[in-house]
Formats: structure tokens, sequence, C-alpha cells
């Protein structure tokens, strides 16, 4: 896990990034594939969807100026609803994952309405009217006194930006893991997202996880809450001119995301899209055996190990990889001591 106080968002999505003036604001969304280092840190590696517009206010009319007058699309990519350009973005961005050697982590939708709408404008999401208009009020001012932080950095000609998780649950989204085997085991089993705000401060967007319904086991039912700590956080920052709320997000997390995606149905039997999800299957649990396999050979594990492993039906190999993940997690913290 990144011992580092924060984590880097690569090629971070336009919607992470919105700013406003007194003239305008900008407004959209976007939808990505991201996936994740063995230190946590967030890839943007491929858009679903995106759309960025700028809203201009009406001028120098009395009563109207922070209502829109025009808009200009600023950015636009679509392949959400183009089956066969879907799964050729899937493939080829799943396979650079297997790769770089990173997880797939997910499914990331971020929404930016400058807080203007009455409800949460992002799926799964239900906020209290009081704290939307807080949230609207904070983005108009930060917009009249040119208050939202510059955060974009460079680091070997890649761009990036600090991010934190915040939340009682933040552990879901920031899976605890001290290898990215560690981090594979729970990610494979995991289904779900969770939802939220995207408030900034000077050095970092801070993603704040207002509810989740991200489960690790089958048999294990989400309970619906809302983060009363977060909000908390959130207007004390924000009367303190600490934070700035950007965006709303919403991660839906593990390969089984993909179901999620509007298209699913129609691309779920693509057999190109079949062969790199089992390609990536057969690299998290290698993965796995082999991180066991480099534990246990001072314990003269056979060297037929692996291929008695793959023999295994897929209930048992199941089973097996848990009982390795948790020995992997023994192992290495008796090697640390």
């Amino acid at each position: 896990m990144n011992s580092y106080l924060y984590l880097k968002f690569f090629n971070p999505p336009s919607a992470l990034l919105a700013s406003g003036s007194k003239s305008g604001v900008e407004l959209g969304g976007s939808k990505n594939i991201i996936s994740i280092d063995q230190e946590h840190n967030f890839y943007n590696v491929g858009t679903i969807y995106t759309e960025m517009s700028w809203a201009e206010f009406y001028r120098d009319i009395e009563g109207l100026e922070d209502q829109i007058d025009t808009f200009t699309t600023r950015e636009y990519k679509s392949i959400q609803d183009d089956p066969d350009a879907l799964v050729e973005s899937l493939v080829d961005n799943i396979r650079n994952i297997i790769n770089e050697k990173r997880l797939f982590y997910g499914i990331g939708d971020f929404e930016v309405d400058a807080f203007m709408n009455e409800n949460t404008i992002i799926p799964g999401l239900e906020l209290e009217n009081e704290l939307i208009n807080t949230l609207m009020d904070a983005h108009k001012k930060s917009r009249n006194r040119d208050q939202f932080p510059t955060l974009l950095k460079t680091q070997e000609n890649k761009k990036y930006i600090n991010i934190t998780i915040q939340g009682q649950n933040k552990d879901k989204l920031q899976i605890p893991g001290g290898s990215l085997e560690d981090i594979a085991d729970k990610l494979r089993f995991a289904k779900g997202f969770a939802t939220g705000l995207v408030v900034s401060s000077k050095k970092s967007a801070n993603l704040f996880m207002m509810n989740d319904r991200i489960v690790f086991q089958e048999d294990r039912i989400p309970e619906f809450y809302i983060d009363q700590d977060c909000i908390t956080i959130i207007e004390s920052g924000i009367e303190r001119d600490k934070l700035f709320p950007i965006s709303w997000f919403r991660f839906d997390i593990g390969i089984r995301s993909l179901e999620t995606l509007e298209s699913w149905d129609k691309i779920k039997e693509n057999e190109k899209l079949k062969k790199v999800l089992k390609d990536y299957d057969n690299y998290i649990t290698k993965l796995i055996v082999e991180k066991y396999i480099s534990l246990t050979s001072p314990m003269n594990l056979t060297s037929d190990f692996e291929k008695e492993f793959l023999e295994l039906n897929p209930s048992q190999k199941k089973k097996s990889l848990r009982d390795m993940a948790e020995a992997i997690r023994i192992l290495t913290e008796e090697y640390e001591e």
C-alpha cells in the first residue's frame, strides 16, 4: 500500500479538473476505464464517454449573472453505443493492463454540473437539498473569487494529480494490500459501486465516499448509508475556504464492473472480449500462484505444484487461491518482522 499521504491519478479525466469563473463554468462528464498499480495509484487508460462544455453566463443583464446563456462543446468522444469500438477498446486496454503488470480496477464515472441541479446527478447517490445548496453556493463563490486550485502535475512526461480517498469505508476503494498480489486477490471478488463528491484542496482532489454497495464476498448484502462524517468535514472545509467542491463521482469496481456498461448485453458473447477476459483471469491467477511459490520455496514445495493447481476444477481453484492468498499475507508479515 502506498505509504504516502497522496495517491496519484495519471491522465485524469477533464471532469476531475473542472472549474469556472465569473463569466462561465465547465459542465459535462466522463466514463473511463481505470487501472491501478501496486501502490494503488490510479490510471485512466481508456475513455468510454466524455463530453465537456463551456457554459457562458448572461452578461450585463441584472439578475441573470449566474444563468447560462450559451454552451460551447470543448471535448466529446463516445463509444458506449458502438459495440465494435467498445470491444476493441476494452480488449486493447485490458491487454495493456496485463503487459504493464497492473490491475483492472473498474469503471470511473465523473459528472460536473456546478451543483446547479436540485438533486445529485450521479446514479446511486441521494443527498439532502440543504447540502446541495451549500455545494452550489461554494462553487459560485469559488468562481467569483477565482479559487479553483491548479492540481495538474507532470512526472516523466505523464500528467497526473494528487488524490486522497476519504470516508468511513474508504478501504473498499483504496484496497489494502502490501503487494499487487494482495490487492489482486481482493479485487477479483469485488463487485458493486461507491459514490461521492470530489472536493479539492490546494494540493489534491479529495474523493469523499458518501455511500457504497461494494462487497468482496458473494453472500454479503451491503446496507444503505450516508457518511455523515464526510458531510461534516466538507461543510467545515468550505466554511474555512480550505475545500472547493468540483464534481460527483461513481466507481464500479472489479472486472464485473463491465456488466454495468449500457452495451454489455451486446458485447458479452464477443469472442475477442471473452478471450482477453480469460487471459486476464489467468494473469491474476498466475500472479498469486507465483508469489505463493516464491514465498514457500524454502519449504520444499513440489516442482509440480503449478501444474497440479491448473488441473483443479474451478471450485477447487477458487478455494486454493483463497488459501494461497491468505498464506502470502501471513508469510509476507513473517518475512518483514
